[in-house]
């Protein structure tokens, strides 16, 4: 009885307080990002209409766009690279170039190059194909060091100076790179401060079972059409810069900073790395974070879009020590297992 009497005294009260706490817990959003949504879905459903899959690989591409930040992308042939890049390129209503990385390319034949005018007497700069908004770079480590280098300062500064003039790349400017693991005959490894400038490395694995069935019923159903005519372009230049500032406003809360970067000092003292991760890094993995959390309707980061941002920003600019490369082991198992020492802030 006396517990009957104490459920009935205290549970309008408990009700009330249960209730206004609801009313506390639920919100909105500070920032409106239901037009960035829309954009992003219907971005994917475009390239839906042609890639069959890979989802994980067009949300990072979104995310990188989102971030204004370069993407390099590895797999091996014959799985979708370029036509997903060239593809992704075509949802925007934007420039796009293709430049084939070949062993006798030189710097000039990707930034241009200046060329006496007869008429005039006076040398004209002859822009390259890297002046366009999105430039997918095929085989970039095809490439000798020279030509890799010419990318360095238009990645980072967004600008190349020929002559000792500069000539900005007109916003929005992304670079998409892809090179294949396996065959390493004539190739020229990247080095790391070019890899570092690239926000991820998206690593792309064959298609499933079911997916890889899908693929051969569309390529059927398609006939003679063209893949690069059914896709339309879903997003002006305007509109993602509103998106691109949109996504710097997402909140972060200091505890998820202060995460990020226990997370990336931890490699430069891991006992398995040789090189850890710069402050690039940790500036790679919050933006990234950020934009995660955009796409998904929230105007503020989790650890979970953290987690997310890690393996892709991390991947590529962590190299192993000698003894435990020869073991087999990983950069992602080294994230994973610095992953699992790192306290998730609550």
């Amino acid at each position: 009885m006396e517990n009957e009497e104490i459920k009935n005294n205290t549970n309008p009260e408990q009700t009330s307080e249960t209730t206004s706490q609801e009313q506390n817990l639920s919100f909105q959003n500070r920032i409106d990002l239901s037009e960035l949504q829309q954009s992003v879905e219907k971005l994917k459903a475009e390239l839906a209409k042609v890639i069959v899959g890979q989802q994980d690989f067009i949300e990072l591409l979104i995310v990188s766009l989102l971030s204004n930040g370069h993407v390099l992308i590895e797999g091996v042939p014959g799985i979708a690279k370029t036509v997903t890049a060239k593809l992704f390129a075509r949802t925007l209503k934007t420039d796009f170039n293709r430049i084939q990385f070949t062993p006798d390319l030189m710097p000039s034949d990707v930034l241009g190059t200046s060329v006496l005018n007869m008429k005039t007497s006076d040398f004209e700069f002859k822009k390259g194909p890297i002046f366009s908004n999105m430039v997918l770079i095929d085989e970039i480590n095809r490439a000798p060091a020279k030509t890799q280098a010419a990318l360095f300062e238009v990645m980072e500064e967004r600008q190349v100076t020929i002559d000792g003039i500069r000539y900005p790349m007109a916003p929005p400017f992304m670079v998409l790179a892809t090179q294949n693991p396996v065959e390493q005959e004539g190739t020229y490894a990247l080095p790391e401060a070019q890899l570092d400038r690239f926000l991820f490395k998206i690593k792309v694995d064959y298609p499933t079972l079911e997916d890889e069935i899908n693929i051969l019923k569309t390529h059927h159903e398609r006939k003679t059409a063209k893949p690069i005519e059914m896709v339309n372009s879903v997003i002006t230049p305007k509109q993602l810069l509103e998106f691109k500032a949109k996504t710097q406003e997402v909140i972060i809360e200091e505890k998820i900073l202060g995460y990020i970067a226990e997370i990336v000092t931890k490699t430069r003292t891991h006992p398995h790395l040789y090189l850890g991760g710069s402050p690039r890094a940790s500036i790679a993995v919050m933006n990234a974070s950020k934009a995660f959390a955009a796409i998904n309707g929230r105007d503020f980061v989790t650890p979970e879009d953290i987690k997310k941002s890690l393996f892709p920003v991390l991947r590529h600019r962590l190299i192993l020590s000698p003894e435990r490369e020869m073991e087999g082991m990983t950069t992602e198992n080294v994230i994973e297992m610095i992953l699992q020492s790192v306290e998730i802030p609550r």
